[in-house]
């Protein structure tokens, strides 16, 4: 045994950071770096549009009262200062404190009652604002994960989906808070237009003064948002990688790979330096910030300081009444409340305008992308699935992954292929499938090309067992039919279980097909990789498919699992259309025809004692693999 000198530990690298990820092209622009100033204003009725049309379609009723209570706060608004001015003069009138008392009364009960109506339609604004918000929340979530799930699957190969969908995320986030901004938003406008129109009544000058003591802090906050939205788009791609490795260091399901191979520390540093990129570009926007506060808080403050100053002049000049100035002080005031919180209110809602904009350009994008490629449907039996001339070049790659594939399937045959890593063969499958289309040449089901045919009526007939296929958190029974039960009785799930000899693990489950396959789960469990694969096989089994496609579907299985899986193919193959990618080579003996593939191509094709003595790639491969 050697052991490490100590020196070679202490010259040993540092690991390396994170990789920078820039992206060119459209979706490396931030759609901001070329707005004016007074076109991100503009987005603010617009968005007020969207966010009113969603909450329509959420919930009615709550966007009616809503509306009514912003009319209510309005109306109490200009009721309360029209009162108090009428108070105001026997206040401050002649006559002892009790005859002054009694002629401000009737004006001071109107004030009260406005005043408690105002606070009324605040609680039922809060109330609808409750009722509408989770359901707009889960709408655009929802809209969202369907979008991800309905776009072609090609669409994950392009450049930047990936963080299109990221920055969507961040627009559902928002939706939680949006109907509350616009609210808010609406509310004070609504208050600061019946507070200025009363104090336009008293005074027209102070009106234009308290605008332009606001305004300075409007600029700013627009502008602050938009350092912010600079921020979280250069962050887009960084916090889309970590929150990934996040997922992946921190699932129990790899925990162990994680330990054993002392991943721990450096996954820590990864995550720490990840992070502290994104902290960098943040506090490298501070600055920028302080000054856009600092200039608007000091031009608001010289033009507030010029309103309260024409106030006490106006007042000492006797220009304006006594009272009408006690007025004045407090509409000067109401309304200077409802500005700040119409600026706030404005930053907000544009700030969620940004991210809205993001969420609804890949929901548009999303929605172009989706399947159209024609009415015609496929029905059953499949008899003869037929590529002629095929290719494929995945986006942005140099070379096809698939290039002028002929290839002829039918009814009852089992069809294996072979081949080394990247040589075509998943892709081949998504091409059979129609998950992918071809760039070049066709894919015909029956005789009709699947560039016509409603996807779903072809992934109706298909089943297919992934190589790398997902673990659902779901009770055994939905992980075999996924959501497709035939029936309500579990005969055909057992049916399932059986064939891929998985009955006995299931019933030692706690509770059989009702048991929760997720140990991190209350009440869960976790299978082995083996037992995961024969449930993935079940699930295909289930469907009856009439394309039954297997990619290395025992490479996790013991050797009793994977013949008896190979003995259901067999036994099941009549009735179907059968293919089956395997590297596994002593496993193409049950099949009728063996294609082996090489840089996208057929480049050898025949039964296993043909190719097995043949002294071409599959004989090389064969020899490897008996060579141990």
């Amino acid at each position: 045994m050697t052991s490490t000198p100590v020196n070679a530990q202490q010259t040993a690298p540092p690991p390396p950071p994170p990789a920078e990820i820039t992206y060119s092209g459209p979706h490396g622009v931030n759609p901001l770096a070329a707005a004016s100033f007074r076109r991100m204003c503009g987005q603010i009725p617009s968005v007020l549009g969207r966010i009113a049309r969603l909450s329509w379609r959420a919930d009615r009723r709550a966007v009616q009262l809503l509306v009514g209570c912003q009319l209510v706060t309005g109306v109490s608004a200009a009721v309360l200062l029209t009162a108090t001015a009428r108070a105001m003069v026997p206040v401050l009138g002649a006559g002892s404190a009790g005859e002054r008392l009694r002629g401000a009364l009737p004006a001071l009960l109107v004030v009260a009652v406005a005043a408690a109506l105002a606070r009324a339609a605040g609680a039922v604004s809060s109330y609808a604002e409750r009722r509408v918000t989770p359901r707009l929340t889960t709408e655009t979530d929802s809209a969202l994960v369907e979008a991800v799930c309905r776009v072609e699957a090609v669409a994950y190969a392009e450049e930047g989906f990936a963080d299109r969908r990221e920055a969507a995320e961040m627009g559902v986030t928002r939706t939680h808070v949006m109907v509350t901004d616009a609210q808010r938003f609406v509310s004070a406008v609504i208050r600061m237009v019946t507070a200025g129109g009363v104090l336009s009544v008293l005074n027209p000058l102070l009106l234009p003064l308290l605008l332009l003591a606001v305004l300075p802090a409007g600029a700013g906050a627009v502008l602050s948002a938009r350092v912010d939205y600079e921020i979280h788009y250069a962050n887009v791609a960084d916090r889309n990688v970590r929150g990934m490795m996040r997922w992946w260091a921190t699932e129990s399901r790899y925990s162990d790979e994680v330990r054993a191979n002392s991943m721990t520390d450096y996954l820590v540093y990864w995550y720490r330096a990840l992070s502290d990129r994104c902290d960098r570009r943040s506090l490298a926007a501070a600055p920028r910030t302080l000054r856009i506060a600092l200039l608007s808080a000091v031009a608001g403050g010289v033009f507030l300081l010029a309103t309260w100053g024409a106030l006490a002049w106006l007042a000492v000049s006797g220009r304006i009444d006594l009272a009408v100035a006690a007025t004045a002080v407090i509409a000067v005031q109401t309304t200077l409340a409802a500005l700040s919180q119409v600026v706030v209110g404005a930053a907000a809602v544009f700030h969620t305008s940004l991210y809205l904009g993001d969420m609804q350009s890949f929901l548009d994008g999303a929605a172009a992308r989706a399947p159209r490629r024609g009415p015609r449907r496929l029905a059953a039996p499949v008899d003869e699935i037929r590529l002629e001339e095929v290719g494929y070049q995945y986006p942005g790659k140099d070379k096809p992954a698939v290039d002028g594939v002929s290839l002829t399937l039918r009814r009852g045959q089992i069809l294996a292929i072979v081949g080394a890593n990247g040589s075509g063969k998943s892709t081949l499958t998504r091409l059979l499938t129609g998950v992918y289309l071809p760039d070049k040449g066709t894919v015909s089901w029956n005789g009709t090309d699947l560039s016509g045919v409603d996807p779903a009526t072809v992934w109706a007939h298909t089943g297919l067992v992934p190589q790398i296929f997902a673990q659902w958190p779901l009770r055994v029974r939905e992980n075999v039919t996924l959501g497709q039960p035939r029936t309500h009785d579990d005969a055909p799930v057992w049916e399932a279980v059986d064939a891929v000899g998985l009955r006995d693990a299931v019933e030692d489950l706690p509770a059989g097909l009702d048991t929760l396959l997720a140990r991190d789960l209350w009440g869960g469990t976790e299978l082995s990789g083996g037992q995961w694969q024969r449930i993935a096989c079940s699930r295909a089994l289930y469907r009856r498919p009439e394309l039954l496609i297997l990619d290395e579907p025992t490479s996790q299985m013991d050797p009793r699992g994977e013949h008896q899986i190979f003995e259901q193919i067999k036994a099941i193959a009549a009735d179907r259309i059968t293919l089956v990618v395997t590297h596994r080579l002593e496993n193409t003996r049950i099949a009728d025809h063996i294609i082996v593939m090489e840089h996208g191509r057929i480049t050898e094709q025949g039964r296993y004692d043909e190719l097995a003595h043949g002294g071409g790639t599959f004989a090389e491969l064969l020899a490897l693999s008996q060579d141990r």
